[in-house]
């Protein structure tokens, strides 16, 4: 008789597509899509009067896939979970062999932290059993947020608006946003001047120094009185270089990415959601279609808080820098880094599974999306473990009447890790952009002019995607897996909004922010969230009991909740309108802007003696190809997005395609593109243009092989039981006829 095959079960369709690849024969690869069970939707689903037990369920729309699954098993030798290596994959794990029914000696756990042969084959060789630590810790942050949740979002309903969600890592997130606005409005702006002296040597060359102070001692200039004084101090007096120091400035390789990092440089250099970040990186860890070697999965697992590197990688990171750039730009020993105090440390950093896989080797079997992000993900690797980049580094002193001005220049001398990747700053340098005359110490120069140039003092600048990433990780909210969803959903409540990159809280946003505040100030305080945290990572490492945790949350929050309620009995919140630039056609009153269901626009404040409503208009790149006006962005009726010539119904011009900034290089008239994700080939729609392309030909971004398959799984999983109550119903009928 034949040996069963082993069965081994992942979360996606395109992770079982690349281990059944490395497995071979002997092994069923299949896919759970995700959860399989969980807590009921339309309520708490935990008896909190009884230990918190939480109260699972079977996903509904999941039943033919648990069948199939409980069939597999069955059948099956072995059963290997094969869920991603973090909390939330082992609770996966654990879900499913509860769920399967299986005993402890067929449930085998193995865990990747990267899809490829060697790592594949080794850990199916190596199981273990799962680890209750990690799913217990998973299960303790989904019961607290679920009471969180599911306390807190009925009361804002009730007292704010329908509709509203609060949430423990959510509703801090949302405060940081809010108290960073208000440190912006209390903000008081105080002037200074800078002063920039143009020196000129006798035989040639001139540069510009700054002013520094007097002497040695840094001086700020406040008013035009202090610049007046230095101006007039220095008109008659001799310009003399005081001091010349040369030398070697090395900067050193940033370390290589974690989850945060990965987001925060995804969102400066790509201009990628984190929600987009996580969701592209998935699909270079699960697999992607390489032409000659099937599918490969590209990096290493994307949910990590550590920069240790396995010795493995190091040593092929050392052999590709000497084998392509030569042994200068190694240092001689391969880099380690130190991974931060408090994190989890359960995988490597994010690299590359095979740095020979160059991005350019492997660009066109690459979206563009995925080859943007492999591309950063394999430079910041390789360069981490490359040699210093040198720079010659010039410092100038020139002093006049007792007063300092400094100029520095910084040239590149050996470009070291800067060859193949360097990190994009948020800042801009000082430094000078042209050389430095040779200069000699004793020198006298030539003042040519003074330039003064009034300044005043910024606020902190609102948050970024990246920025807000960057401070949570900080503060210890929140967890690499969380801090994507954390921001779409903040925004997706309309808590915060995005101003081109900035992230501004809304009204709601200041209103729901201020509630918590005042009522349920644990909640939302940074370092009782960061207290939670540790909590977590105690049950994690077994030193603490997630029951333990979770009744010492609820007796504070408990107290917390029903003082609230007292509190807020009869009390309705009103969220402040915003006002438009607009006023009502009607009535003349200053509009104000309201989300319907299909987004936002105009409605006068009037309402209900006054209804009038209007869209919001948003003017567009680009001209009118039919008469040079003005493209108005607009919705439909039903909510659908489309592009109109402002002239309306008196031009005619109207498409569904999007205007860009760029312009035909023929015959001068705005190019468009098909609406979609990502960087998409704009066209020409002018007929009698040379370079116009007809509509059957401006094709949207072709899919992915994982996005395909993973649609038409979507689709056939919908399909099924919709037959099956098809033929229920046509049984029934035939039975009643009967």
């Amino acid at each position: 008789m034949a040996k069963a095959k082993d069965l081994v079960i992942v979360e996606s369709p395109a992770k079982a597509k690349t281990i059944e690849k490395y497995l071979g024969g002997n092994y069923k690869v299949t896919a759970s899509m995700g959860h399989l069970r969980d807590l009921p939707k339309s309520r708490m689903g935990v008896d909190i009067e009884n230990g918190f037990e939480p109260q699972y369920i079977a996903v509904r729309d999941k039943t033919e896939l648990i069948n199939q699954l409980k069939k597999d098993a069955k059948s099956a030798g072995t059963v290997y979970l094969a869920t991603d290596p973090d909390r939330e994959g082992e609770a996966i794990s654990w879900h499913l062999k509860e769920l399967l029914d299986l005993p402890d000696e067929k449930a085998q756990r193995v865990t990747f932290n990267e899809i490829t042969k060697k790592v594949v084959s080794e850990s199916i060789r190596h199981p273990r059993a799962i680890d209750q630590d990690l799913v217990d810790a998973q299960q303790a942050r989904r019961i607290l947020d679920r009471i969180v949740g599911y306390k807190l979002s009925p009361l804002l309903w009730r007292k704010v608006r329908t509709g509203l969600s609060a949430g423990r890592v959510q509703s801090v997130a949302t405060r940081m946003v809010v108290d960073r606005e208000e440190e912006i409005k209390a903000f008081v702006s105080e002037e200074y001047w800078l002063l920039d002296a143009l020196l000129s040597r006798a035989d040639s060359g001139s540069f510009t120094a700054r002013y520094y102070g007097e002497g040695d001692k840094k001086r700020e200039l406040k008013c035009r009185e202090d610049v007046d004084a230095v101006i007039a101090d220095t008109r008659n007096a001799p310009f003399t270089v005081q001091t010349v120091k040369r030398g070697e400035k090395q900067r050193t390789p940033a370390p290589p990415f974690i989850t945060s990092t990965l987001q925060q440089e995804a969102s400066r250099r790509l201009s990628m959601t984190p929600r987009r970040t996580m969701s592209i990186a998935q699909q270079l860890y699960e697999g992607v279609e390489i032409s000659g070697q099937g599918s490969v999965g590209l990096i290493t697992y994307m949910r990590t808080d550590s920069l240790r590197l396995s010795e493995d990688a190091l040593a092929a990171a050392k052999d590709f820098i000497v084998d392509h750039y030569g042994p200068a730009y190694y240092p001689g020993k391969p880099r380690h880094f130190k991974t931060k105090a408090g994190a989890q440390d359960a995988h490597e950093a994010i690299r590359p599974t095979d740095v020979n896989l160059t991005p350019e080797s492997v660009r066109k079997d690459l979206s563009q999306e995925q080859y943007r992000l492999y591309r950063l993900i394999w430079g910041r690797f390789t360069a981490c473990q490359m040699a210093n980049a040198v720079y010659d580094n010039v410092s100038v002193d020139v002093v006049s009447a007792g007063h300092t001005f400094r100029a520095n220049y910084s040239e590149l001398k050996f470009p070291g890790y800067t060859a193949v990747y360097e990190e994009a700053r948020d800042e801009e340098s000082d430094e000078l952009k042209n050389p430095l005359p040779s200069l000699s110490e004793g020198e006298t120069l030539k003042l040519e002019k003074m330039t003064p140039d009034q300044q005043f003092t910024q606020p902190p600048a609102r948050y970024t995607e990246a920025t807000l990433i960057r401070a949570m990780e900080e503060k210890g909210i929140g967890r690499p897996s969380t801090y994507a969803p954390t921001i779409s959903t903040i925004t997706a409540h309309d808590y915060v909004i995005k101003e081109g990159k900035y992230l501004r809280p809304t009204p709601l946003g200041e209103v729901v922010t201020g509630l918590m505040k005042e009522h349920f100030s644990d909640i939302v305080d940074l370092k009782f969230t960061n207290h939670m945290e540790e909590e977590l990572d105690g049950i994690e490492s077994g030193k603490a009991k997630w029951r333990d945790v979770l009744s010492e949350f609820y007796g504070g929050f408990e107290k917390e909740f029903n003082k609230a309620e007292e509190s807020l009995d009869g009390v309705r919140i009103k969220v402040p309108d915003v006002l438009s630039d607009e006023y009502c056609d009607v009535c003349g009153r200053q509009m104000v802007v309201k989300k319907g269901k299909f987004g936002y626009f105009l409605a006068c404040p009037g309402f209900p003696e006054c209804t009038f409503t209007k869209p919001i208009v948003v003017e567009m790149p680009g001209k009118c190809p039919k008469c040079g006006g003005k493209i108005l962005k607009r919705t439909s009726k039903k909510g659908y997005v489309f592009y109109a010539c402002e002239r309306g119904t008196e031009c005619g011009f109207i498409t569904w395609d999007v205007p860009t900034k760029d312009y035909c290089p023929a015959c001068g008239k705005t190019m468009f593109k098909k609406s979609g994700r990502g960087p998409l080939k704009s066209f020409c729609i002018n007929e009698s243009c040379p370079n116009f392309v007809p509509e059957e030909k401006r094709s949207y971004k072709k899919k992915s092989p994982e996005e395909k398959a993973a649609a038409a799984e979507k689709k056939s999983a919908a399909k099924k039981p919709a037959a099956k109550k098809t033929a229920a119903r046509s049984k029934a009928a035939k039975t009643a006829k009967k």
